[in-house]
């Protein structure tokens, strides 16, 4: 069963980096040490999202370094050895996951317990849960669950789970104190005025947890 290499997931937005290219910016994420990567960028055609992942997949020179693709499994499909990330509503992931098969990273986001449990029992090898705290990003999925909604799912869930939604360095230390393997985040890397900086803050936050 593949496993996440980072307990920081970064999620791309290259609508969300203040005007600059994408793939740069991630290569400085890699350099700052980590190594999970979502391709996330919604409107761009299968053969455009093809292109970035492949220039993605240059910059990530490490051995244990991870993309995954964001609901598209063509395009994943496409590709050698990357992963997929599921919306909440997307293909049963069931039928995804014999899509791939065993060997390919597949995650989804669940904006609840139930969904969690359900998403572990059909084959999911982590889950995003969210959104945790308060954030402009996250609105259309309602309230934020809270911490407490994040205990009762890692009681609850064995697979890994991520938190998002609202993340800060305190934030993510909180949701590795109730039990999460770690956090996701888009605007708090990729929107920073110096990248590296804080990869690392987030990076030390979920890894500096006993």
């Amino acid at each position: 069963m593949p496993t996440l290499s980072s307990r920081l997931l970064v999620v791309t937005d290259r609508h969300q980096t203040k005007g600059r290219p994408l793939v740069p910016l991630l290569q400085r994420v890699l350099t700052a040490g980590i190594s999970a990567i979502q391709l996330r960028e919604r409107d761009l055609s299968a053969r455009e999202l093809v292109t970035l992942a492949r220039e993605v997949q240059t910059v990530m020179v490490s051995s244990t370094s991870q993309l995954l693709i964001n609901d598209r499994i063509d395009v994943a499909l496409a590709l050698e050895g990357v992963g997929v990330h599921l919306r909440s509503n997307s293909l049963p992931l069931s039928v995804v996951r014999k899509m791939l098969g065993a060997q390919r990273l597949l995650g989804i986001s669940v904006h609840s317990v139930e969904e969690g449990l359900l998403a572990e029992s059909q084959g999911a090898d982590y889950i995003v849960i969210g959104p945790i705290y308060e954030t402009p990003s996250k609105q259309m999925f309602g309230p934020p669950l809270g911490i407490h909604t994040l205990e009762k799912a890692c009681t609850l869930v064995r697979i890994p789970i991520i938190g998002i939604g609202g993340v800060t360095a305190a934030r993510a230390r909180e949701m590795r104190r109730a039990g999460a393997f770690g956090a996701a985040v888009i605007t708090a890397i990729l929107g920073a005025d110096d990248v590296e900086s804080a990869a690392r803050e987030l990076l030390d936050a979920v890894t500096s947890v006993s």
